[in-house]
């Protein structure tokens, strides 16, 4: 598996290396060839007034075209595409909360990701697309070129195409750079993939309005601000391959001790605590070791989950709900549609701590159950959760290092932004994101953590449902910070 890895990094860093170098040369330009973050600022803003979505909350029972199974209570819509509501009963042994009941999206299609990359005037700038979403706070936010479900660009909805689609359905003459399918939050969906994707093309591409060139510099700067850039834009940069002996000659650290210590982590000839053997025999190890049991139950039959006033809410007044909408929209394929959305309940808290260590910056990440992971578990941030959700479970399920989360000082704090989850499914998903350089001691004795070096998470971001969503979006928000800092 080693050198699957090694061989799979070399495929996609193209020959000789020097797609890493050409990321990083984009990540260097702030200002782009194309926009700078000015004149962008007034075209997001000039967007903004002119596509919207007028999103009305209404009871599950008058969402349109969707209805209940009568005998299981699962919410499903007529054309039998998109996705289910349906009821997941969860067993784990040994885990702080054994057993518990919910609802989940059951979504299998496989949906596409995709960034459109370009050189101009010697530089990568990507395609990216302000769109709105029904569940997001305020307004459009950057998205990726293509972020479509298979019912989408399908055209189950009878909708308009879909932009720049074909350019990532047949890649036979283009470049591809990243491709490779990921999950979606595991306590929420069951099974969900989506294929991320990046692909440069050489030729002219016509800009259809509500898109623009930005340089992977100028969405490192729009990263820091708040709910700027989509979760499918995030996890989509997380992916692209920067692993490159040569990165401190394009991103000149200097005396900066802390991007020094990142793009020594991000030299895949720079050895970490652990080889990339021992990190995948842990990741196994957890696997193996980790009971659990998992069985999709009627919606109807979900103990501590009522539905009531038109919406699925737990008796604990906690977690989520499930929530009717009826959305109007300009901007998108279809101008009209109704769904149900997950209402998540309190704003999440998603950290990794850090610690330089022999000069080389590395990640305490957690080996994480959900749910609906394909693979039982796959590696998380140090800290993943809603703080108030714990206030009705044992203390014993508190998370491990929350504290070191809750303590930390300003000036250990590195980045520290609101971002937005996935606007499509979920209402008004906000975490709090975190990057934290903490004192910790080096040997964390707990099994399911480890300290990872950045390109050894970016070796297993090669390959499917190894590191998790949240964690996806804290990678890219990382390499952020390799350029040093900048005006958003």
């Amino acid at each position: 598996m080693a050198d699957l890895l090694a061989r799979s990094s070399a495929v996609l860093t193209g020959k000789g290396g020097d797609t890493a170098l050409r990321i990083a040369e984009s990540a260097m330009c702030r200002d782009g060839r194309v926009m700078d973050l000015a004149s962008f600022r007034r075209w997001f803003a000039e967007l903004g007034l002119r596509t919207y979505t007028r999103t009305e909350r209404v009871p599950l029972e008058e969402v349109e075209g969707w209805s209940s199974d009568p005998v299981t209570g699962n919410i499903g819509h007529r054309s039998g595409g998109f996705f289910t509501i349906e009821g997941l009963d969860v067993h784990i042994q040994d885990g702080p909360v054994p057993d518990w009941s919910q609802p989940i999206i059951n979504q299998p299609e496989v949906g596409i990701l995709g960034i459109l990359v370009k050189e101009f005037d010697g530089v990568l700038h990507c395609l990216m697309q302000a769109k709105v979403e029904p569940g997001n706070c305020d307004g459009p936010q950057l998205s990726p070129t293509v972020q479509a479900t298979r019912s989408n660009y399908t055209r189950v909805h009878r909708g308009k195409p879909i932009p720049y689609l074909e350019y990532f359905r047949d890649t036979a003459r283009r470049r591809v750079i990243t491709d490779v399918r990921q999950s979606e939050q595991g306590s929420a969906f069951h099974h969900k993939r989506n294929r991320n994707m990046v692909v440069e093309v050489t030729e002219d591409v016509e800009l259809v309005d509500g898109f623009c060139w930005l340089t992977i510099g100028q969405l490192h700067r729009l990263l820091a601000v708040d709910d700027m850039v989509n979760m499918d834009a995030r996890t989509v940069l997380s992916c692209l391959p920067v692993a490159h002996p040569g990165l401190a000659s394009v991103l000149r650290p200097g005396a900066d001790g802390f991007r020094s210590a990142l793009v020594r982590s991000c030299d895949p000839d720079t050895p970490g605590i652990w080889s990339m053997g021992d990190v995948l025999s842990w990741i196994t190890d957890v696997r193996s070791r980790t009971d659990v049991l998992i069985r999709r139950v009627p919606l109807n039959a979900l103990p501590g989950w009522r539905r009531v006033d038109g919406r699925i809410s737990h008796e604990s007044g906690r977690f989520f709900d499930v929530i009717g909408v009826r959305v109007e929209a300009s901007g998108r394929e279809v101008s009209r549609w109704s769904q149900p959305m997950v209402e998540p309940h309190g704003m999440g808290v998603v950290a990794f701590l850090v610690k330089r260590i022999d000069g080389v910056l590395h990640v305490l990440v957690h080996a994480r159950v959900e749910a609906g992971y394909v693979d039982v578990v796959e590696l998380a941030p140090t800290v993943q959760c809603t703080p108030e959700n714990y206030e009705v479970l044992p203390r014993s399920a508190r998370p491990r290092f929350i504290g070191e989360v809750e303590r930390a000082e300003p000036g250990q704090i590195r980045y520290d932004a609101v971002l937005s989850e996935e606007g499509g499914r979920f209402y008004h998903a906000r975490n709090r994101y975190l990057i934290i350089e903490t004192d910790l001691d080096t040997h964390v004795e707990h099994p399911d953590y480890r300290w990872l070096t950045v390109h050894q998470l970016g070796d297993l971001l090669r390959h499917s449902h190894y590191v998790n969503i949240q964690a996806r979006s804290l990678i890219a928000c990382l390499h952020s910070l390799s350029a040093g800092p900048g005006p958003a």
